[in-house]
């Protein structure tokens, strides 16, 4: 399996952008399930640091991680805290709900924007799969098993 993504296939599908810590970031379309309003989580007590809990979400329970410590971001309050949301994001029969500041634009990448992301600390679970130039400065373009965690879940099922 290549590491490198294929930049073809990225440019295919919309991408639903998001803020976190001043920051763009995107996920693709077809795997956002739904946005909704931020509410408090229910704890889950040893969880990972970056679960802020679990949610009700019409008969299924949705564990909600924080979208700024799972990418090592500031853990500051967002400027507005009205314009939080959580994007739930599904991966095969998972759903997982990422907190972020702010919900932004559709985008729809060009795979000639579409880049390698810069030399990072090589983290396996690193979920920037693609970096683009976008309103003067960049997205990053998210993958999200890797974001959610869900990718070796998806593996060991198969």
């Amino acid at each position: 399996m290549s590491l490198v993504p294929n930049f073809e296939a990225i440019a295919r599908e919309p991408w639903l952008s998001f803020q976190l810590d001043g920051q763009h970031y995107a996920v693709l379309l077809s795997r956002v399930s739904e946005v909704i309003r931020d509410g408090t989580p229910t704890p889950v007590p040893g969880a990972a640091s970056d679960l802020l809990g679990i949610c009700h979400l019409r008969g299924n329970i949705v564990p909600v991680m924080d979208g700024r410590r799972r990418l090592g971001l500031s853990t500051s309050a967002a400027s507005d805290p009205s314009a939080a949301r959580i994007v739930v994001c599904t991966h095969e029969t998972h759903r997982v709900g990422i907190r972020v500041d702010a919900v932004g634009d559709l985008l729809q990448p060009r795979p000639e924007a579409i880049e390698l992301p810069p030399a990072r600390s090589g983290r396996v679970d690193d979920p920037v799969q693609a970096v683009m130039g976008w309103h003067g400065g960049f997205v990053a373009l998210l993958d999200v098993a890797k974001l959610c965690r869900l990718e070796r879940a998806g593996k060991e099922a198969a």
